[in-house]
C-alpha cells in the first residue's frame, strides 16, 4: 500500500510513531496526482511547493517535541467553493476566475489550526449547481472506477480525489446531494451534517437555507475525526448557535450500537424506477442489520414525490438572489466594453456565467417575481414543511418509532458522462432520494455498500433526526467493519 492510500487515522498513527514524515505523505499524494490527474480532472488548483513547505515545518515541530493538532501533517483538498485567504477561489466558475479571497472559511481555518495541509482546490459544478460534475467551467471530473462515468456532484473533485488516493480527505458542501452523491458514486464516505452543525462562513453560497459544509473520507472513523475538528459553534455563523462540537474519541470511537435500535425502510424510496442491483444491495444491508438484532420495518414518507419540485423551486430562488452579487463591478469577471453600467452588468453576467447558472437564475427570478411568488415559492415552502413533518413523524416514538432510516443514495448507479447533461429534468431526478434531508435540516450519511456487475459503486444512505450525526456514524460503522468495500480500490 502506498502512503497516499492510507486512511487519516492510519497516517496519523504512523506519523506519531515516527515511521513516516509529513513530507513523505504529501509527496506520495502528489506522485499519485501526477499519475492520475489527467484522466480524472479532480483539481482546479494545486499548491505543491507550499504544501511541501508546510509539511517540512510540521516535521520539524514534531521532531522538536512541540504539541501538534489532531490532523498535523495530514494532506487534504478543499472543494473550490471554500474561500481560502490568499489562494484563488473560483467556485468552478469563470466569473470568479482570479478571485483571491481576503478571508478564510471557518472550516478551512479550523483544519489549518489542527495542522492539516491543503494540497489543492477541487473541481466542482459551477457554484455547486449540479449532480454530476459536468457543469464545471474547468471541464468535467471523471469517476476513478470508470472514467467514462460521472463521479457525482457537485463535490465531484472531492469525491474522485479521495477515492483515487490524491488526498486523504476532502471538504465538500451538500445543498441537495452534493456530498452524499459523489461519496456513493465513488465508494467513499460522505456525511451531510445536521444544518448548523458546521459553519457556513466563508463558503460561497448556493442556497443559504440548504447549504451544509462537510467532508468526504475513506472510512467512517476518519469522518468522525475530521468532524470533531470542523463542527461546533461559530460566532460568524448564527445558524451554529447551540451546536455541540463532535467529540474526538480517539482511534476506536465506536463501541457498538444499541441493539434495540429501529431502522425504517421508506416504501416510497423503493418504488418503480429503482435499479434492481441498487435495491438488492440495500436490502442486503437491511438484512445485515436485522441479523445484528436491529428491528427493521417499512415506513412511509408520503410527500417524497414532491421533494424534487419543492427543492428546486426553493433552491433556484435562493440561487438567483445569491448570484446577484456577481455584477462585474466589485470582485467578479468584468466586461467593460459597454458604454454604461447596465451594459457592464449584462455583458459580465452573460459571459461569466455558464448555462446551468443562467438557467437557475432565470427560473429563480421568475419564481420570486410579482404574481408568481405565492403560486410557486410559497407553495414549495409549504411542501417543505410537510416533508419535514414526514421525517418528524418517522422519528416520533408515538408514530413510526424508528431511530434511523435506510435508503439508497441514488436510484441508479453512476451514469455515463454526457448521458443526462442535455436533459436538466433527468439530471435533477438524480437527487430524488437525497433532497428531503436538506429540506428538513436533518443528517444523512452515505456509506459504500457494494458494486454492480459492471464494477460501479453503490452507496446506501442512513438518515437521522437533527443532531443525530454521531448515531449515524455509529450505525454506519457497524456495517462498514463487516463489509470492507472501501478496500476495493480503483484501477488507475
Amino acid at each position: 500500500m502506498e502512503l497516499c492510500d492510507l486512511t487519516v487515522l492510519q497516517a496519523k498513527e504512523r506519523l506519531e510513531k515516527g515511521e513516516i514524515t509529513s513530507v513523505d505523505l504529501v509527496s506520495s499524494c502528489f506522485e499519485r496526482i501526477e499519475k492520475v490527474e489527467k484522466a480524472l480532472n479532480s483539481f482546479i488548483l494545486l499548491r505543491k511547493e507550499e504544501a511541501l513547505g508546510e509539511a517540512q515545518e510540521i516535521d520539524k515541530a514534531r521532531k522538536s517535541g512541540k504539541s501538534l493538532g489532531s490532523l498535523a501533517g495530514i494532506p487534504y483538498a478543499a472543494k473550490d467553493i471554500f474561500c481560502t485567504e490568499g489562494i484563488e477561489t473560483t467556485a468552478g466558475s469563470n466569473i470568479l476566475k482570479g478571485f483571491i479571497p481576503p478571508y478564510e472559511s471557518t472550516v478551512t481555518k479550523r483544519l489549518k489550526e489542527a495542522g492539516a495541509i491543503l494540497i489543492g482546490k477541487t473541481n466542482c459544478d459551477a457554484f455547486a449547481h449540479g449532480s454530476s460534475g459536468e457543469n464545471s467551467d474547468f471541464g468535467p471530473t471523471k469517476n476513478p472506477y470508470n472514467p467514462q462515468y460521472v463521479p457525482g456532484g457537485s463535490s465531484s473533485g472531492s469525491g474522485s480525489s479521495v477515492a483515487a488516493g490524491e488526498c486523504l480527505f476532502a471538504t465538500g458542501t451538500d445543498t441537495g446531494s452534493s456530498i452524499r452523491l459523489p461519496a456513493g458514486f465513488c465508494n467513499v464516505v460522505g456525511l451531510k451534517p445536521t444544518y448548523g452543525l458546521v459553519s457556513r462562513y466563508g463558503v460561497i453560497s448556493m442556497a443559504s437555507s440548504l447549504d451544509c459544509p462537510g467532508v468526504i473520507t475513506r472510512d467512517i472513523k476518519d469522518q468522525a475525526l475530521v468532524l470533531s475538528v470542523i463542527s461546533g459553534e461559530d460566532e460568524l455563523d448564527a445558524n451554529t448557535k447551540g451546536a455541540k462540537n463532535i467529540k474526538n474519541r480517539g482511534s476506536d470511537p465506536f463501541q457498538g450500537s444499541d441493539p434495540n435500535l429501529k431502522i425504517g425502510l421508506p416504501k416510497e424510496y423503493f418504488a418503480k424506477g429503482i435499479d434492481p442491483e441498487v435495491k438488492e444491495a440495500i436490502m442486503q444491508a437491511a438484512k445485515f442489520y436485522e441479523n445484528l438484532g436491529f428491528k427493521v420495518k417499512e415506513i412511509s414518507l408520503p410527500h417524497t414525490e414532491y421533494g424534487v419540485a419543492a427543492y428546486y423551486l426553493i433552491c433556484h430562488s435562493e440561487v438567483s438572489s445569491n448570484l446577484a452579487r456577481n455584477d462585474g463591478v466589485r470582485f467578479s469577471f468584468s466586461d467593460r466594453s459597454g458604454s454604461d453600467y447596465q451594459s457592464v452588468y449584462f455583458n459580465s453576467r452573460s459571459r461569466g456565467f455558464g448555462a446551468e447558472a443562467k438557467r437557475r437564475i432565470m427560473l429563480g427570478t421568475y419564481v420570486l417575481s410579482a404574481g408568481y411568488y405565492e403560486a410557486y415559492y410559497e407553495r414549495a415552502a409549504r411542501v417543505r414543511r410537510l416533508i419535514k413533518e414526514d421525517f418528524d413523524k418517522a422519528f416520533d416514538p408515538k408514530v413510526n418509532d424508528v431511530d434511523v432510516i435506510l435508503t439508497p443514495v441514488s436510484p441508479t448507479p453512476p451514469f455515463k458522462l454526457g448521458e443526462k447533461v442535455n436533459d436538466p429534468l433527468q439530471m435533477y431526478l438524480s437527487d430524488i432520494l437525497l433532497v428531503g434531508v436538506n429540506l428538513s435540516g436533518i443528517a444523512g450519511l452515505s456509506v459504500p455498500c457494494g458494486f454492480t456487475k459492471s464494477a460501479l459503486p453503490i452507496g446506501m444512505q442512513l438518515i437521522g433526526p437533527r443532531f443525530s450525526d454521531e448515531l449515524l456514524l455509529e450505525v454506519g460503522y457497524q456495517y462498514e467493519k463487516e463489509h470492507q468495500w472501501i478496500e476495493r480500490k480503483p484501477e488507475l
